[in-house]
C-alpha cells in the first residue's frame, strides 16, 4: 500500500515515517510539509492513502483535500490532527475525507490506514461522539455551498421559517432593521423565491 505523508513538524513526519515503514505493507512514496506540496506530491505518486496534518501555511490540508478529492473524487484522505475542532471535522466531512484522527493516538495510527484502505471511514472515539450533531451541520455546510448562501443569510432565514418579525431578527443577529430587509431581498434574488412564507418552506424542505 503506498501511503504519502504531509504533516507541518518536519520532526512529527519523520517519525510518522519510522511507525509506518516499520509494517511491510506500506510503503511511504514521500513527505511533504504544507498542503501546496500534497497536492503536487499526490499527483507525482498517485497514493493509496493521503495521510495529511490539518493546520499547514501556506494551504491547509482541508484546503489540499478538497483540491485533491475534486480532480481524484475515490482519493483516500486520512487527517491526523492535533486538534479536535468541529469547524474542521466539518469540512473534513463535506469534502470526503475518508477519517480523522488525533496524533495522541498513535497506535490506532497504522490500523486507521489499514481499514481506510479496505473501503471503512474512521474517526477517533473523540470524533465519534461529536458526529450524530456534526453531521446535520455537515448537511447545512453543504446546502449553503450549493445555493450560495453566506451563515448570516441560513441564521435570517432560519429566523424567519421560526416565524420572528423583521424587528425580532434584527435583535436576535444585533443587525439594524434594514441590514435584515436588505438581506431578505438577496435572499429571496439567490432562491428565486416570492415571500417570507416561500423562505420558510424552503427552510424545511433544504436546509433541516
Amino acid at each position: 500500500m503506498k501511503v504519502l505523508l504531509v504533516d507541518d513538524d518536519k520532526l512529527v513526519c519523520s517519525s510518522l515515517k519510522i511507525i509506518l515503514s516499520s509494517d511491510p505493507e506500506i510503503e511511504v512514496v514521500g513527505t511533504g510539509n504544507n498542503g501546496e506540496e500534497a497536492i503536487e506530491l499526490f499527483f507525482q505518486h498517485r497514493p493509496d492513502l493521503l495521510l495529511m496534518d490539518i493546520r499547514m501555511e501556506p494551504m491547509s490540508g482541508l484546503e489540499a483535500g478538497e483540491r485533491i478529492i475534486g480532480e481524484f473524487p475515490d482519493a483516500k484522505i486520512l487527517y491526523l490532527t492535533t486538534f479536535l475542532d468541529d469547524d474542521y471535522i466539518i469540512k473534513a466531512l463535506y469534502i470526503g475525507a475518508k477519517g480523522y484522527m488525533l496524533k495522541q493516538n498513535y497506535e490506532s495510527i497504522i490500523p486507521s490506514i489499514k481499514a481506510v484502505s479496505m473501503g471503512q471511514n474512521v474517526y477517533g472515539n473523540e470524533i465519534i461522539t461529536k458526529l450524530p450533531g456534526l453531521i446535520g451541520k455537515s448537511n447545512v455546510v453543504k446546502a449553503l455551498d450549493q445555493y450560495g448562501l453566506s451563515e448570516k443569510e441560513y441564521e435570517i432565514i432560519k429566523k424567519i421559517a421560526d416565524g420572528l418579525s423583521n424587528k425580532e431578527i434584527s435583535e436576535a443577529l444585533f443587525l439594524s432593521e434594514g441590514t435584515i430587509r436588505n438581506n431578505i431581498s438577496t435572499i429571496l434574488e439567490k432562491l428565486n423565491l416570492r415571500d417570507r412564507t416561500q423562505i420558510a418552506i424552503f427552510y424545511y424542505k433544504n436546509l433541516t
